[in-house]
């Protein structure tokens, strides 16, 4: 069963497939109007999403197909106890394809072990978040014309930015890429993302939001996210680390593209709404597009695994990560790749 649990599951050329469908789609709409007639689209949002659970339900109704879920995992069977794994059993059996959203990081590739459809991650905890990253790599190609050769500043809260990570993983494959992270010491970039995809010529971290701004093409702002803070004094004192305004701009390079997967509190002052280069709406807009040209492909493909790196069971290694579902759910394997927890990603220890 092919699923879409991080960016890397698909190659750059699927990508390059799914951005010409979503773009097939925006200017030709009607072509698309029944392709999913008679399927059903399963939504399960363990925590709140506004964009990434409306641009799906929007997705498969104007492909003509259906929609059942939840929004709120409190009104399911969530709140008597019941696993990951063995709601989507149940759900699996009710669908034709499955959207979820997981506050811990790992639960889509629980869900993936035991489905009967395609699983896609719509955001694991502060993991990844591959389905927001498509609409992000939709906006630049048609916003900027290309990937390549492009320099990319990353603002705000790298450490738990799910959307930063998955941006990352998807633009280090392309050639020429340079990323500026730009984030507080308490928010930087996790080792285990710059160990796998940046390297010493490709990414330099700085503290100054002015002093990048001139040199990008691509300015990601993201919020600080207070629903991953366990210290709420800490997010307090965090919060307004970077706030982007016109006056910031004054340098900036005409062809900038200000993105930001939303949504905002103070991170974007409303005065940047109304400059050219602000594309966080089209981005949002963009979203709807590219989960279409997503669910028409994993339903295409469902006969085809997805490839991934062997996990094996390694008793003699523990997860430590808090966030990860093989620390709070029962009934989960202890998965390892090279010494990694295979769900959260992060550094095994030893028992």
């Amino acid at each position: 069963m092919k699923h879409l649990i991080d960016i890397l599951d698909f190659t750059t050329e699927e990508i390059d497939k799914l951005v010409a469908t979503a773009s097939d789609i925006i200017d030709d709409p009607k072509k698309y109007a029944h392709a999913c007639d008679g399927m059903i689209l399963g939504t399960l949002f363990y925590e709140p999403s506004t964009r990434t659970r409306l641009s799906f339900t929007s997705a498969m109704m104007s492909l003509g197909g259906n929609v059942l879920g939840f929004s709120d995992a409190a009104s399911s069977s969530v709140s008597k106890g019941e696993t990951v794994a063995d709601t989507i059993r149940m759900v699996s059996a009710y669908t034709d394809i499955i959207a979820m959203r997981h506050p811990k990081e790992g639960a889509p590739i629980v869900a993936s072990g035991v489905s009967r459809v395609p699983i896609i991650n719509a955001g694991d905890g502060g993991h990844f978040h591959p389905t927001q990253t498509l609409a992000d790599l939709l906006t630049i190609k048609r916003k900027l014309g290309r990937f390549d050769g492009l320099t990319i500043g990353l603002c705000g809260d790298l450490k738990y930015g799910r959307t930063v990570h998955s941006l990352i993983a998807a633009m280090s494959r392309y050639e020429g890429v340079k990323f500026v992270l730009i984030a507080p010491e308490e928010l930087k970039l996790p080792d285990y993302v710059k160990s796998e995809f940046l390297h010493s010529g490709n990414y330099e971290e700085i503290a100054s939001l002015e002093e990048a701004i001139p040199t990008l093409d691509v300015l990601y702002m993201t919020r600080v996210q207070q629903e991953r803070f366990a210290d709420k004094a800490e997010y307090e004192r965090l919060k307004d680390s970077y706030i982007l305004n016109k006056a910031k701009l004054s340098g900036a390079k005409e062809t900038l593209s200000i993105l930001h997967p939303l949504p905002r509190v103070n991170e974007i002052a409303t005065d940047v709404d109304d400059d050219p280069r602000a594309h966080y709406f089209y981005q949002a807009e963009f979203g709807r597009y590219i989960r279409m040209a997503l669910i028409l492909y994993l339903i295409e493909k469902k006969g085809e695994p997805t490839k991934k790196a062997e996990a094996t069971l390694d008793e003699t290694l523990t997860c430590t990560n808090p966030h990860c579902i093989c620390t709070v759910e029962r009934g989960i394997k202890p998965l390892f790749k090279n010494g990694n927890c295979a769900y959260c990603d992060q550094k095994g220890e030893k028992k």
